[in-house]
């Protein structure tokens, strides 16, 4: 089955620019198009696209409300939120992947970085690139806690172990990077991502990075 892909951007040239690139791969199929957000939510219901690449600033309704009504507390079809940022990371980032967002990726990304994205986020999974995490996280900074702050309950009801796969998942690290880093296998790592998320009420391992720095568990800088 191919991933049924929407395309969410207020720029029609853009737009064709990532048709293209898509309908290149086998396994990918544009199934629609929409220039703002409240296009996007009826196409999300009339098409039920597995992806959505979503733009952030676009006329009526922007990137991050979208996401929210698309994904937000209540729904539960197929699609997840792959947002598109400019270079400079823009500043709605942060609260696009506490709206619903599987993760956010570079407008001006290779090709083959956008086709890999949208399989990672269609497989269930997010796409959490270090580098670009960090500088989000970073730019950041003092908006989120020092961590000087109380642990929140939720927290405590984790096991040693899951709190050390937190932190690794919120400085970007891979299930297998996380497996080589605690010497375990990944499928024993891929249970501990599924219990935080459990036991945090939180979608994916995005949500899992932002709550760990919300929280004060982890602080941007710190290895």
């Amino acid at each position: 089955m191919a991933i049924r892909v929407l395309l969410v951007d207020d720029q029609p040239l853009l737009r064709t620019g990532f048709r293209m690139i898509l309908e290149a791969e086998g396994d990918i199929a544009v199934v629609g198009e929409a220039g703002d957000g409240l296009q996007a939510i009826d196409q999300v219901r009339a098409l039920q696209p597995d992806v959505v690449l979503m733009d952030i600033r676009m006329p009526r309704m922007d990137g991050v409300e979208a996401t929210r009504q698309i994904t937000g507390p209540g729904r539960d079809g197929p699609a997840k939120v792959l947002v598109l940022t400019t270079f400079d990371l823009d500043e709605y980032v942060v609260e696009a992947l506490r709206a619903g967002a599987s993760g956010f990726l570079l407008k001006d990304a290779p090709a083959v970085e956008l086709v890999q994205a949208i399989r990672v986020v269609a497989a269930g999974e997010a796409m959490l690139a270090p580098s670009i995490t960090r500088r989000l996280l970073d730019k950041y900074a003092d908006h989120l806690p020092s961590g000087e702050e109380p642990v929140p309950d939720a927290l405590h009801t984790l096991t040693e172990r899951e709190v050390e796969v937190l932190k690794l998942v919120a400085r970007g690290l891979s299930n297998a990077e996380i497996a080589a880093d605690l010497f375990v296998s990944e499928t024993t790592v891929k249970t501990h991502v599924g219990h935080v998320l459990t036991k945090l009420s939180l979608r994916d391992r995005v949500q899992a990075a932002v709550y760990a720095y919300e929280s004060g568990l982890v602080r941007p800088g710190a290895q």
